[in-house]
């Protein structure tokens, strides 16, 4: 193992982006049944492949994306989250998240696997509707984060409701 990926694969620094780099990049992990790290949903810009196991996917402001995260060691799981983000521009507020430089708009922020695997689920049938999750409403995804991390079960996102979201967004902010 290098001394260059071991640093990366507990969070460390990523090769800096350029200064007038407007984009969110996001650290992707895999090494099979230990620490698998993907992208769910988002359209990413660009792709680093930085060894077999580690590549950047960076996203334009304001794409939402999907970011998992699971790792196990010899005991079992030890984290499964999942984490929807708004990728922010520059100058603009946001919240760290390990692995996303600079950070983003943390939308939904789920940890442990039954509650991430209902947001999956939750995915999956927005899918169903044949309507890319990453376009859906911003506030769906807050209202998830907040009736699952109250143990409540979150409504489904329906056409009508995304439809009002297109006709809100179109008019401005």
């Amino acid at each position: 193992m290098t001394g260059i990926a071991a640093p990366r694969m507990r969070g460390g620094p990523m090769p800096s982006p350029a200064p007038s780099d407007r984009l969110t990049h996001v650290e992707l992990t895999w090494v099979e049944k230990k620490i698998e790290y993907w992208i769910r949903f988002g359209q990413p810009t660009y792709e680093t492949i930085l060894d077999r196991r580690c590549r950047v996917l960076s996203f334009r402001p304001n794409t939402i994306f999907a970011f998992v995260r699971w790792a196990s060691n010899d005991f079992g799981t030890i984290i499964s989250r999942i984490d929807i983000v708004r990728a922010v521009e520059p100058g603009e507020a946001y919240q760290t998240l390990p692995f996303v430089r600079p950070g983003g708009d943390i939308l939904l922020k789920i940890e442990s696997w039954p509650k991430a695997e209902r947001v999956l689920q939750l995915v999956d049938a927005i899918e169903a509707l044949t309507l890319d999750p990453a376009d859906a409403a911003p506030d769906y995804w807050r209202h998830v984060h907040n009736r699952l991390t109250a143990g409540h079960e979150p409504r489904s996102y329906t056409r009508e409701q995304h439809q009002a979201w297109l006709k809100r967004r179109r008019i401005g902010p």
